[in-house]
């Protein structure tokens, strides 16, 4: 039953994401980071891990350096940078608790 709240925990923070780029959600970014530490804690495995925070890595300087290089779109640029800044909320927040949880475990090894 914890993995299936991880699961869709994934699964509204990145439809939450898309939807609150196009509507007015309350409170969005907090929900989304809510999410995104949940998905920080029950979806991601030591094993993939590594894999994970370069994924977010990626995601986080692609994300930034996509709204200040597409302020060229004209009406679409809001849309594109409510979308990008809720992805960058949720993705962020999950991959601190990733980050955490890694360093603990270095540190773990490192003490063994």
């Amino acid at each position: 039953m914890i993995l299936n709240v991880g699961k869709w925990s994934f699964v509204v923070g990145v439809v939450l994401a898309v939807v609150a780029g196009f509507f007015t959600v309350p409170y969005a970014l907090t929900i989304l980071a809510v999410l995104g530490l949940i998905v920080g804690f029950l979806n991601v495995t030591a094993k993939k891990s590594q894999e994970y925070l370069v994924a977010v890595i990626t995601i986080l300087i692609i994300g930034s350096a996509g709204i200040q290089a597409f302020s060229a779109l004209g009406t679409l640029y809001s849309l594109y940078t409510a979308i990008l800044t809720n992805t960058i909320a949720f993705v962020a927040a999950s991959g601190l608790v990733v980050a955490i949880k890694e360093i603990l475990m270095i540190n773990k090894a490192d003490q063994i």
